[in-house]
């Protein structure tokens, strides 16, 4: 899309697991579909984080079907993969070029794109899925942080590292002052809190008074959660949305949870139809 012609911005981060870099094209089709004409006002980016993670994982998967036995390879891969990935973003995270600031600068490069091509006032829609929506809402909490003033320890907010060299209009961009929506879907973030004291659980603050939090979660996805039962703030902030995510591939299966159920979102009418939605409300 040439410069100026955008209306809105959408701006995709993938979930947990071997993901490729095309993760989006599925999503693209099916929203270019629903959307029609509209969807020329759309300016689509997506952010990359697991080639990060990838080499190392798949290093292990690889020695232990050279020195072990191992079954259901799908299921031990999809755990391996997704579990790994959440647990090398948060380990030494407050280390300079940890994995955890280098995901943080793959926003900043996506988001930063879509400034310099659009300008500042351009509404940008946020799509994360899984694990992206623990590490999106991380990305704006830590530079909402360092716009009120307090210490980041790590990722790009923290003192010396690249929002520090940023200009004023940058930055504000950066800390998501022109997100109109979060749509987030297969959400996990309950994960990473459950752990911490109530009174230290918070979520992210209004960007702007336009702002608006859509947390859509499949109750057969072990790994989506709703967020308003949160402490906090969430449960004004966020609207959560029960749906059905891709049911017609699992109804030959168990009812219980697999994998599938966790990643048949981003295709699914239920999840397609609002987010244009936000989309169209922007444009």
């Amino acid at each position: 899309m040439t410069k100026g012609t955008a209306k809105v911005a959408l701006l995709t981060i993938h979930g947990m697991g071997e993901q490729p870099r095309d993760y989006a094209d599925d999503l693209q089709r099916a929203l270019q579909q629903h959307m029609g004409a509209d969807y020329g006002k759309v300016d689509l980016h997506s952010v990359y984080y697991q080639h990060l993670l990838k080499p190392n994982e798949q290093d292990v998967w690889r020695r232990v079907h050279e020195r072990a036995k191992v079954r259901y390879d799908q299921l031990r891969k999809f755990i391996l993969f997704g579990f790994a990935d959440a647990a090398g973003l948060e380990n030494r995270k407050e280390d300079d070029d940890s994995v955890y600031e280098q995901a943080q600068t793959e926003i900043a490069r996506a988001l930063l794109a879509i400034h310099a091509s659009h300008g500042a006032a351009t509404p940008v829609v946020l799509l994360a899925h899984s694990l992206g929506c623990q590490v999106m809402s991380s990305f704006i909490y830590d530079g909402q942080k360092r716009a009120g003033g307090g210490l980041v320890s790590a990722g790009i907010w923290k003192p010396g590292r690249l929002g520090d060299s940023l200009t004023p209009a940058q930055r504000t961009f950066l800390q998501c002052g022109s997100v109109r929506a979060f749509v987030t879907t297969g959400c996990n973030i309950p994960v990473f809190v459950a752990a911490h004291q109530r009174m230290h659980v918070k979520p992210i603050t209004k960007p702007n008074p336009g702002f608006s939090w859509l947390n859509l979660y499949d109750p057969d996805d072990a790994l989506g959660w709703p967020l308003q039962p949160l402490d906090g703030g969430y449960e004004t902030l966020v609207e959560d949305r029960a749906i059905n995510a891709g049911q017609s591939l699992l109804d030959f299966m168990t009812k219980s949870w697999n994998p599938l159920s966790h990643t048949a979102y981003w295709t699914d009418d239920d999840v397609i139809h609002p987010l244009a939605e936000k989309i169209r409300g922007q444009v």
